[in-house]
């Protein structure tokens, strides 16, 4: 890297943790029902929302209660979005005439947005209308991360509170995240980036002159669709000269915020961050960058404040920058070294195929770990032109559970999970019965987050599995071999992690990907947050026991590092054969010069 990348890793990371506690100790203030120095503009207006909506604050739940909640107004939301996606050639703020959705891409789109997965099995400047991507797309975007966040407060609600089986409200809880959370950050930046050139408009596309004419092949097609061939079976083409092109607009700014904020990853356009109206400038990647690590990171500090130690947040939080960085500092080298065939070639030796020059290697590779790292799905880099190692690094942070730094509140909890299973490994080396921060660990909480950590895991290798055998997915394949596995692993491990993303060069838009797909997502979101909520109505109903001389101290280094070893233990263990498949391989041939 030059001086100038090296300045801006560092100042996002600087940048990153200083804005950690602030966020953090608000965060804390307003899910414990605090004062805090916006309740005198939106009191008023939370206090509307509930009486509009019939919920009274003081009226708390059980953990099956606020998981039923959970669920049904996930329910609702996902028949609301459905519905708008089937009928969006009815509604208004629709110039380019777009039709509506085929019910399976409908339904995978539904699912996919109400899980945070934010999956496109479709191009956006192509199929969904502004109404569609305003208030469809962007509203789940902010009701999805607000979902996440609030189950994240019930499970530490169940390590802080004793002999009580309630966690909170979750109404109150989904209010208060999108209120004082999400709307105020969002609002904020998106006039940042608006600033940066990223648009927001609802005019008709814009069709404008190139600079010079171009020409390509198109091949000629009968009537029926299918493409024509001479005597001698070669197709037959037209030449197409090419003098203007149709330019996209829309309001993309509004959308463009709450996709990085709440980890959703949407893009308005298929280009996704790499599209110059998404994410134009080297600071506006700075900024999404920041905005995807920024409340995940934040919510580790929320949980040492609620928890009445901010040593337990940090611990967390080193373990989340430990392993980001080590696979960035892993995918910058594998780029900067690039292909060893290509080199022969007389080419550069870096690989900047799939990258934006205005944000550079590292500017590409850090907006690529922190998108996988949590469960956001934006790219700003063609993955499927990483190489073999470089790839191997957004797939193997997906494939650990989207917790380095996760979804807004799943990446918490999850992490969460692992603490529990490393205490519990602990207290098993050394004969006593393990404790995590005043509570027993025991076999429901043991069970809860094993399922909470394997489920997706288990999904993934199932539904790979299915994939290799099914002759639909198989022809979705666009590269054969140890390539082409990768792009299915990492399709599937994108939807069944809730992360969003794609590795590309596999046509997902059939029915075996919208309609399989669409049950990973709903596995991988619903089946771990269930989990943790009977977990932490489990906790919840324990007494506190003081720490002495024979309990784990898990706001140290030892500890953060056993925790460190334990994620990457159970990765491994899960997929480091399905890894050595796909880019280990792929990766061998490179070097033997295939």
């Amino acid at each position: 890297m030059n001086t100038c990348e090296w300045l801006q890793t560092i100042l996002c990371f600087i940048v990153l943790l200083v804005l950690v506690k602030p966020l953090g100790t608000f965060m804390a203030k307003v899910f414990q029902g605090e004062r805090t120095f916006l309740s005198p503009f939106l009191c008023p207006c939370e206090k509307v929302l509930y009486r509009i909506s019939g919920v009274k604050p003081e009226d708390e739940m059980g953990w099956k209660r606020y998981a039923g909640s959970m669920i049904l107004f996930n329910l609702v939301l996902f028949v609301s979005l459905f519905t708008l996606l089937m009928t969006q050639h009815l509604l208004p703020l629709n110039p380019q005439k777009f039709p509506a959705f085929t019910w399976q891409l409908a339904l995978n789109t539904a699912v996919s947005f109400v899980t945070n997965t934010n999956w496109q099995a479709y191009t956006g400047e192509q199929a969904a209308s502004y109404f569609t991507q305003m208030m469809g797309l962007a509203v789940h975007n902010f009701v999805s991360a607000a979902t996440g966040m609030a189950i994240a407060i019930a499970v530490i609600r169940g390590f802080v509170r004793r002999k009580t089986s309630l966690l909170g409200n979750f109404w109150v809880d989904m209010i208060r995240c999108t209120l004082y959370i999400l709307l105020p950050i969002s609002l904020i930046f998106s006039l940042v980036l608006v600033s940066q050139g990223v648009i927001q408009n609802f005019s008709e596309y814009k069709t404008v002159p190139l600079l010079q004419a171009t020409n390509y092949d198109k091949p000629k097609m009968d009537d029926r669709g299918n493409p024509l061939k001479d005597a001698k079976g070669n197709p037959v083409t037209e030449n197409v000269v090419v003098k203007e092109v149709q330019i996209p607009m829309g309001p993309v700014a509004s959308q463009e915020v709450i996709k990085e904020l709440g980890t959703n990853g949407g893009g308005f356009f298929n280009a996704n961050s790499a599209h110059p109206f998404e994410n134009p400038t080297p600071l506006s990647n700075f900024v999404e960058i920041l905005l995807i690590l920024l409340i995940p990171g934040a919510l580790t500090y929320t949980f040492g404040v609620m928890v009445g130690n901010t040593r337990q947040g940090w611990a967390l939080l080193g373990v989340m920058l430990f392993i980001l960085i080590t696979t960035f500092g892993v995918l910058q080298w594998a780029e900067s070294s690039g292909n060893p065939l290509v080199a022969k070639l007389g080419v550069q030796s870096i690989n900047m195929e799939g990258k934006e020059v205005r944000f550079g290697m590292a500017g590409s590779n850090l907006f690529t770990v922190a998108t996988t790292g949590t469960s956001c799905g934006a790219v700003n880099t063609m993955h499927d032109s990483l190489t073999p190692i470089g790839g191997m690094m957004p797939l193997s942070l997906i494939l650990l559970g989207e917790i380095i730094f996760g979804g807004v509140g799943s990446g918490l909890y999850t992490m969460l999970a692992f603490a529990i299973i490393a205490v519990f490994v602990s207290g098993l080396m050394i004969g006593r019965t393990p404790e995590y921060l005043g509570k027993k660990i025991e076999v429901r909480e043991m069970w809860m987050s094993i399922v909470t950590i394997l489920i997706a895991g288990v999904t993934v290798l199932i539904l790979s599995g299915i994939a290799m055998i099914t002759p639909s997915a198989v022809a979705s394949m666009s590269n054969p071999g140890a390539h082409g596995l990768s792009e299915v692993l990492y399709a599937v491990a994108s939807m069944s992690n809730n992360n969003g993303s794609a590795f590309a060069g596999l046509n997902a838009n059939v029915s075996f990907y919208n309609l399989w797909g669409g049950l990973a997502m709903i596995i991988g979101r619903y089946v771990p947050a269930v989990a943790v909520l009977a977990m932490a109505g489990s906790l919840s109903e324990k007494k506190y026991i003081p720490p002495s001389l024979g309990t784990l101290p898990t706001d140290k280094a030892p500890f953060a590092i056993w925790l460190t070893l334990v994620i990457l233990i159970v990765g491994a263990l899960t997929f480091f054969p399905a890894l050595s498949l796909g880019p280990i391989v792929e990766h061998l041939t490179m070097l033997g010069g295939k």
